[in-house]
């Protein structure tokens, strides 16, 4: 397999996982999350679900994983035949392949516990240290060697500081995710939420965004400096991402939490999300 080609797998298995993320959003926000009340199956006996609306909700994002298990499985069998072969994309790819895995058995484990915040929180956050691993393997598979790490270390400090930053903020978003509304259910009294104030939490939240902005102008500043043109080009993508998501945060809070600035903000903060990893790598090479 061409080295060519083989980006190209990449590519799919890292929309893939961004798509599942939309995918799974859709399904809380229409209160789908027990729309399949069991596991593997949908119902009981039930492989699929009756003429149920909520039901082929949750079962269309559990058809999905197995669309993105294709991928990762073609990323993986693609880095073995790829030539040359690289032990770095044999890495990346199989560890798509486990993270994969842990998301089914997360999965399983939300929908038997009548969807728990906590398991909610820990779905979405491997998926967002998947689309992490997915995003490194896309950007070496489209490199000639393994990168060797001699960037601008003032440069790489920066961005490894953003990226703690930009993980603290996701954090902090989950944990007002299950503070809120949107349980996931269609009945809001079946699901727990987490014993936390919205008010604050949401404040915490919008605090962290800052922090984390103002860190990526941080990183701005120096590649202007400095004359790092990737860089900097990067650093600007970020701050556009991240400027609309937290005007769009304030919007969704003020207007009383709507499902489609919700569905919104997890799009942006996906996105927001894989462009912060490619600065890192931008900033690595």
């Amino acid at each position: 397999m061409s080295p060519a080609r083989y980006l190209k797998l990449t590519r799919a298995a890292l929309w893939s996982l961004a798509i599942i993320v939309y995918t799974g959003a859709a399904v809380r926000l229409t209160g789908s999350g027990l729309g399949c009340h069991d596991w593997p199956n949908c119902n009981e006996d039930e492989l699929v679900p009756a003429a149920d609306y909520h039901g082929w909700i949750e079962f269309g994002n559990r058809m999905f994983t197995g669309v993105v298990a294709l991928a990762v499985i073609a990323a993986v069998l693609g880095s073995l035949r790829r030539q040359p072969q690289r032990a770095d994309l044999t890495r990346y790819s199989s560890g798509l392949v486990a993270g994969v895995l842990a998301q089914i058995i997360l999965g399983g484990l939300l929908v038997r516990t009548d969807l728990d915040p906590r398991f909610t929180m820990g779905h979405f956050l491997l998926s967002m240290v998947l689309l992490w691993n997915a995003a490194v393997l896309h950007h070496r598979a489209g490199l000639d060697d393994a990168p060797s790490g001699s960037g601008d270390p003032t440069i790489r400090r920066l961005t490894r500081a953003v990226m703690a930053s930009g993980a603290v903020v996701l954090v902090m978003g989950t944990i007002v995710t299950g503070s809120g509304p949107h349980s996931g259910s269609e009945d809001e009294s079946v699901a727990n939420r987490l014993p936390f104030d919205l008010r604050e939490v949401t404040r915490i939240h919008s605090i962290t965004a800052i922090i984390l902005i103002a860190a990526v102008a941080g990183v701005l500043w120096v590649a202007h400096t400095r004359g790092l043109l990737s860089v900097r080009r990067a650093a600007q993508t970020v701050t556009s991402l991240l400027a609309a998501q937290i005007a769009l945060g304030y919007w969704q809070y003020f207007a009383g939490v709507p499902e489609q600035l919700v569905f919104l903000h997890i799009v942006l903060a996906t996105v927001a999300w894989i462009a912060i990893v490619r600065l890192d790598l931008e900033a690595s090479t």
